[in-house]
């Protein structure tokens, strides 16, 4: 029978989310739940009656760290950690088995434990599943955690396989030095991002009598997507009786997208890390405070939060404190960004309550990933004028937060970036998963050969001067001679957008450069040491890019297939392998829509899934040739083979009922599904 007396409230509407309440040996906790870090018996820049002011339910604190100092002794004469600290609520210990994976070099791994010279004093420490929990034993926390061995997201089938078998050893170990203690002990559920292997240790654990599971092994090396679809993977697995704990997560964005999967608990030791770094966590996105824009600034933080920080100091305080490195700005930003948090998953519980999660989810995921530096304060988007320009068949769009401008085509109604920032998506979308920064250092010093890429639907060019900025912080950075050049070729049928857009820069901040004027007046832009060079094929993208040389990368950013059907065809992608047959390419695009993943499948490529963007869960990257070597991108595999089975998009809609056997086959026994994980 469980220790926690575990109450499952709500299951909300079209979602996993989920609220609860249990009672530990120091109270209640209502979920979901954040617990601040408390490593070493202490939230950094926090006491306990400010934790206590701004409604921390739990604390956490770690047993690798406490053995060490002040060590089991101090914890016995003072009876528990409770009264050591002045804290009367539930703290949960974590075992030290992350701190023992953060110690690869200082540390001996065997079936009986870890074997360890402490970091205070050199002197030896072995730390077994036994020895874990009597010193959490002696530290008196509500909630015990299981010794488990923490690997990397991204170990191999086979070595993630033994950690697992051993972390369920060790949960047995563990489970019978417990004794008859009244603390309560989760387990921990492994098996890095292995589908099988997490549905197999979901079972294995859920058969054993632990008080709550955790997820563990996450934020260690995988990606968003990942870390979101095994979250998703294993909480449909974990018993609806007993509390779910996703480990060491996360950013507001990650705990969101957990909570709509399940998890009830969580914890990081990101709102006082990067309190430290002059950064806050507001209702509007983060805020850098150590950013000039706000020297002068009135309003609090977050005119939304409750939190003394936000009542009391304007943000041109909290600047002063961080430029001078003063310790005190470090504390009151610790201070709201805890509360934030504390109020993020009182919103969360509220709206699991009333039942309307899924629309609050849906605003949030949006929302809680801005950032003032992609949307700077220091030029708002002006309101929107009484008269909206336009130009042909485009007018200027201004989004429904108010913080940025679009172009939206009229006679289809389609926006270019309607949800995000347009710099912000084409910064997520293409630069950074592209490695473009990287891509652009030199291999070998005679690495001359300059890097294309492709713009193909040039829009209001939000993708190709990302891409430019991108070239031109990493010259000011390495300097020309630890450079690839780049050219940048933009093809575009309708130069309108553009025009329109660069007419009325003040609502378009990437466009303040001399390269879009240029471009448009000449069809062609370089940088004074010709390092960047930026061409502009004007007409039809079909009938002009085969007398392009061949890129490396390609930004395909026409509109959607339901305005520009022609471009979105299998033809079409196999003309463009064909293209670049001879020197390998990388395919990106916003579009995750089955057709267009399948269409690229029929052409030739191989296809992954590509990071998220604004409310889309997830975009596409192909490969002309197999994935290279540490790309970050996951092939799709057998299970999107399953849903494509089921697909509405399953045939191209021109494709005759007669050919349809064939082209299952040519899709079924594609290469990259008989070796679905890219290396």
């Amino acid at each position: 029978m469980s220790r926690l007396a575990f109450q499952l409230e709500k299951n909300a509407s079209g979602t996993r989310a989920r609220a609860a309440r249990f009672t530990t040996l120091h109270g209640e906790v209502r979920t979901p739940v954040f617990m601040p870090v408390g490593t070493q018996a202490t939230v950094k820049n926090m006491n306990a009656a400010g934790l206590r002011e701004i409604g921390s339910q739990v604390l956490l604190a770690n047993t690798y760290h406490l053995l060490l100092r002040p060590g089991p002794e101090v914890f016995k004469k003072f009876g528990g950690i409770h009264r050591f600290m002045g804290w009367d609520r539930p703290v949960l210990t974590d075992s030290g088995g992350f701190q023992i994976f953060s110690l690869p070099h200082s540390r001996v791994m065997t079936e009986e434990g870890a074997e360890f010279r402490s970091y205070v004093d050199g002197e030896l420490h072995h730390l077994s599943p036994e020895s874990s929990i009597a010193m959490q034993r002696a530290i008196g926390s509500d909630i015990m955690m299981v010794l488990d061995q923490c690997i990397p997201s991204t170990a191999d089938h086979a070595t993630t396989e033994a950690a697992m078998h051993l972390t369920h050893r060790w949960a047995e170990r563990s489970l019978r030095a417990r004794e008859d203690s009244p603390q309560a002990l989760f387990g921990i559920v492994q098996g890095a991002c292995h589908r099988d292997l997490r549905l197999r240790s979901a079972d294995y654990l859920r058969r054993l009598p632990f008080d709550g599971l955790a997820i563990g092994g996450l934020a260690v090396g995988e990606t968003h997507a990942e870390r979101y679809e095994f979250t998703g993977i294993v909480t449909a697995e974990l018993p609806e009786n007993l509390p779910r704990y996703l480990m060491g997560v996360g950013t507001p964005i990650d705990i969101l997208e957990a909570v709509h999967r399940g998890v009830d608990m969580f914890d990081c030791i990101i709102p006082s890390q990067l309190a430290q770094r002059g950064t806050a966590f507001t209702s509007h996105g983060k805020i850098h405070c150590r950013r000039a824009v706000y020297k002068f600034s009135e309003e609090p933080l977050d005119a939304r939060c409750t939190c003394s920080t936000c009542r009391t100091h304007p943000r041109a305080y909290i600047h002063h404190l961080i430029k001078s490195d003063e310790t005190l700005g470090w504390q009151l930003l610790a201070h709201h960004n805890i509360a934030f948090y504390h109020q993020l998953m009182a919103e969360m519980r509220a709206a699991i309550l009333d039942d309307t999660f899924a629309a609050y989810y849906e605003r949030q995921r949006i929302a809680l990933v801005r950032d003032d530096e992609a949307n700077p304060p220091v030029h708002p988007a002006p309101a929107r004028p009484r008269r909206i320009p336009t130009l042909g068949d485009y007018d200027i769009h201004l989004s429904a937060c108010g913080t940025f401008s679009s172009i939206r085509q009229l006679s289809s109604g389609e926006v270019m970036h309607s949800v995000s920032a347009p710099e912000e998506e084409a910064k997520r979308l293409y630069i950074t998963q592209s490695r473009l920064a990287q891509r652009l250092l030199r291999r070998h010093p005679d690495d001359l050969e300059p890097l294309v890429i492709w713009d193909v639907g040039l829009g209001a060019a939000s993708n190709a001067m990302a891409a430019l900025r991108c070239a031109e912080e990493q010259l000011a950075t390495h300097g020309p001679a630890a450079l690839r050049p780049l050219h940048i070729v933009s093809f575009e049928c309708d130069l309108d957008p553009l025009t329109l857009a660069a007419r009325h820069a003040q609502f378009f901040p990437h466009l303040r450069h001399p390269a879009p004027p240029a471009l448009l007046r000449d069809s062609s832009w370089s940088d004074p040491a010709s390092q960047i060079r930026w061409t502009l094929h004007h007409g039809d993208f079909l009938a002009l890019f085969e007398a392009t040389p061949a890129p490396d990368l390609i930004f395909y950013d026409p509109f959607s297939a339901k305005t520009d059907t022609g471009l979105w065809t299998s033809d079409v992608f196999a003309r463009i392998h064909r293209h670049c047959d001879a020197r390998p390419a990388e395919f990106y695009t916003y579009s995750a829509a089955t057709a267009v993943r399948v269409a690229l499948l029929r052409a030739g490529y191989y296809v992954a899934e590509g990071v998220g963007t604004g409310p889309k869960a997830s975009t596409t990257v192909a490969f002309t040739h197999p994935a290279p070597s540490g790309h970050p991108a996951r092939l799709l595999g057998p299970d999107w083979l399953g849903r494509w089975s089921r697909s509405h998009a399953k045939y191209p809609p021109d494709l005759a009922e007669s050919d349809h056997s064939a082209f299952e086959l040519r899709i079924t026994q594609h290469p990259q599904f008989a070796c679905p994980v890219v290396p």
